[in-house]
């Protein structure tokens, strides 16, 4: 049966990707609740490990997932690679003497294990001391209690995890207060929405998004202004050449593979390497999600009889977070790039096909599982299609942004 899955990034201080916290649904149950969690967590093992596989799902970072106190008794984290995963303990579970036995045990096996949802709480005493990391919910915790919190606990040996962190105002104070580690979506946030200059070396990446998107692009010109970056010439290259196109001859120039792959094709690499280059200063995870979407987006595109309008599907995807790229105002960004009306409506306003898609690409990445039967109808596609998307998107993506 299918298994839909989201994943939600973990950062560390510096805006690297530390983990990330996995969730499931499974099939034709209803979407993911904890009332069921010991069946939930169950299957995110059974799927995680055996019919996704947990390094795709997670590159290599630490997977959180959530244990309910039926599931901690009965062991089943042992099942888990001790080294890709962390056991977070819902705020459900009761601390009794069997379940801190459990806890101490998993905790010599070598397992990370964090606290979810926490509130100060006499009965949790015990568990805070074995815990390694303790995740408090920003919008449901005042500030009285985030500073008795952190006066209680000893940050020496655990970490504290701020989730639910939505502006960066909240990061940045949450790094103030000592937190070690973040969850939200804050990191999707333009820095500043006005009056700052941009660098030159993003103004150069613009004139290529601009001239490469425009209607009846000027191949000479952009040849001159990608060969005059070296590095860019070679990521375009290489990427042209490495992913899978069974091209006989080696791509070795903007015109060589423009001939043998089509305007439309090449415009799709050119604006992908543009964007990962205006988004050097920013976290790899920012650029990683947008060609995620814009991969997801294409694919969708051929399950609801709009393979036609694949590219632009694409290209939408890639340009949803490029306010928080370039950290300007999206809609200042999308007036000055030539993109097609259908785009800027669709990321403006959720507006026409195009917003239906992109709203099913948002509801997939952030686990919201209660929107897919009304939005997957609304595009006649077929719900128990889309695990396979997000999968296929995502093994796209971690081949892509390796070369």
């Amino acid at each position: 049966m299918e298994v839909f899955v989201a994943r939600q990034p973990i950062f560390d201080k510096r805006l690297n990707v530390f983990a990330y916290e996995l969730l499931f649904r499974k099939g034709q149950e209803k979407y993911f609740n904890h009332l069921d969690g010991d069946q939930a967590t169950s299957k995110v093992i059974t799927s995680s490990l055996f019919i996704i596989g947990l390094k795709t799902l997670t590159e290599g970072k630490k997977a959180f997932i959530n244990f309910t106190q039926n599931l901690l008794l009965s062991e089943t984290a042992t099942l888990l690679p001790r080294d890709l995963v962390a056991i977070e303990i819902l705020e459900t579970v009761e601390p009794n003497d069997d379940i801190i036995a459990a806890c101490e045990k998993l905790k010599r096996m070598g397992y990370l294990l964090a606290l979810d949802d926490f509130k100060m709480r006499r009965s949790y005493h015990p568990l805070m001391r074995i815990a390694d990391i303790i995740k408090i919910d920003f919008q449901d915790t005042d500030e009285k209690e985030l500073q008795a919190i952190f006066k209680r606990i000893d940050t020496s040996s655990t970490k504290l995890l701020a989730e639910k962190v939505e502006t960066l105002d909240e990061f940045h104070h949450a790094v103030q207060m000592g937190y070690e580690y973040f969850q939200g979506y804050f990191f999707c946030k333009p820095m500043t929405l006005s009056g700052q200059d941009i660098p030159v070396y993003k103004i150069t990446y613009l004139k290529i998004l601009r001239e490469v998107n425009r209607a009846d692009p000027d191949i000479d010109e952009i040849e001159q202004t990608i060969k005059s970056d070296v590095a860019f010439t070679y990521k375009l290259l290489r990427c042209i050449n490495s992913v899978a196109y069974g091209l006989r001859a080696k791509v070795n120039s903007v015109k060589h593979a423009l001939v043998l792959l089509g305007m439309r094709e090449v415009r799709r690499w050119i604006s992908l390497i543009s964007l990962q280059g205006l988004g050097e200063d920013k976290p790899p995870e920012l650029v990683e999600l947008s060609v995620i979407r814009a991969k997801f987006a294409e694919l969708i595109a051929d399950k609801i009889g709009m393979q036609e309008l694949a590219p632009d599907l694409f290209l939408m995807g890639l340009f949803s977070l490029i306010d928080a790229i370039v950290d300007r105002p999206l809609e200042e960004i999308l007036d000055e790039l030539p993109i097609t009306d259908e785009i800027k409506d669709a990321l403006m306003n959720g507006g026409g096909q195009f917003g239906k898609v992109y709203e099913l690409v948002i509801a997939n990445e952030r686990g919201e599982w209660d929107k897919f039967p009304k939005l997957a109808a609304e595009l006649n596609l077929n719900e128990y299609e889309i695990p396979a998307i997000f999968l296929q998107s995502l093994e796209w993506t971690q081949q892509v942004m390796k070369n």
